[in-house]
């Protein structure tokens, strides 16, 4: 074993994600090598320190929101072919034996095709006997196996998706596997939890802008009212929608459900700061430098204004940003 190929091992064995197998040629080599052993002694203490510190759990709206730009990525991603597929196994394959010696690698080759060879055949027998079964079952049954079946198939509007679909060998017989839609609704009052959970999770729904603007609209309602408007709940969501939401609607009830706030809570003024800067419509920026004014003295929001004042291409926006600064003569 080299020491690259050791290197990966003791990461994996630190983890114990390493098979026993390895772990024993591991060991010998560490052995022999004072570097590698120094490395996993290294390594050995950082988990030891990293175990001792608090781990924080990512807040729900980050995970979800994470979830989702990776399964909009991954559809992006064009499909392998299967020549790709092929080659990338093998060099997976070769990877994961290149420490092996020669005549381990003979052994393992000839043993798969042995076996894949055998298996083979052993499918096909089993297929052609279970054809002829299959073919002599659906001659005396066949009609009402199709009723039976027909009548538990679900309306196309009940079928989320089509999974597969498998043809039996030498009949007419399809099996089609499906995912069913079963709606269900709930019905109580905003400050019950759950309630409060569904229009948060609603307030991410990337399918439909209607959707996340009405759930946004009743969650910026609840907060602008003071009802349990909590950092760690309902403000989150509403900071979420205000810095990602392609909808400009949905955007701005959040920057107003989020408003009683911006004195009291760093994180919403960092939001509103935030939407200042960067957001594209002109109306959610005067609205955040409005709601801004009242903490004009903070000195990030103050250097905000005075580089939005000075050098925006917007002049309307930096009108706004001067007609709030020369109320304040303090910091003029």
């Amino acid at each position: 074993m080299n020491c690259d190929v050791a290197h990966e091992r003791i990461v994996l064995a630190a983890y114990g994600e390493l098979p026993d197998e390895q772990i024993h040629e591991l060991e010998r080599h560490l052995i022999l090598c004072t570097e590698c052993r120094e490395e996993k002694d290294q390594l050995q203490a950082l988990r030891t320190l990293a175990a001792a510190l608090p781990v924080a759990e990512p807040p729900a709206n980050l995970v979800a929101r994470s979830r989702l730009r990776l399964e909009e990525a991954l559809d992006t991603l064009p499909p392998k072919r299967w020549y790709e597929r092929l080659s990338q196994r093998i060099v997976n394959n070769l990877a994961s034996l290149q420490a092996a010696p020669v005549a381990a690698m003979l052994l393992l080759v000839v043993g798969a095709g042995a076996g894949s060879l055998g298996g083979y055949e052993y499918a096909q027998g089993r297929a052609a006997h279970a054809a002829q079964k299959e073919q002599s079952a659906t001659v005396q049954t066949q009609p009402a196996v199709t009723q039976a079946q027909t009548a538990l198939v679900p309306t196309p509007a009940e079928v989320a998706s089509i999974s597969s679909i498998v043809q039996q060998p030498n009949s007419n017989v399809v099996e089609v596997n499906y995912e069913q839609v079963v709606p269900q609704h709930v019905r109580g009052s905003l400050e019950d939890p759950a309630i409060r959970q569904l229009l948060m999770l609603a307030s991410e729904d990337a399918t439909s802008a209607g959707v996340r603007d009405d759930s946004v609209g009743l969650l910026a309602s609840e907060c602008r009212t003071g009802h349990s408007c909590q950092g760690a709940g309902i403000r989150d969501a509403l900071m979420v929608a205000l810095r990602y939401d392609r909808n400009e609607g949905v955007r701005e009830k959040a920057l107003k459900g989020l408003e009683p706030y911006v004195t009291e809570d760093m994180r919403v003024r960092d939001a509103v700061l935030e939407a200042l800067m960067n957001d594209s419509d002109p109306r959610i920026r005067t609205s955040a430098i409005n709601i801004l004014e009242p903490v004009e003295a903070d000195t990030s929001v103050r250097q905000v204004l005075y580089s939005v004042a000075n050098s925006d291409q917007n002049p309307q926006i930096r009108n706004v940003s001067r007609q709030v600064l020369s109320r304040v003569p303090q910091i003029q």
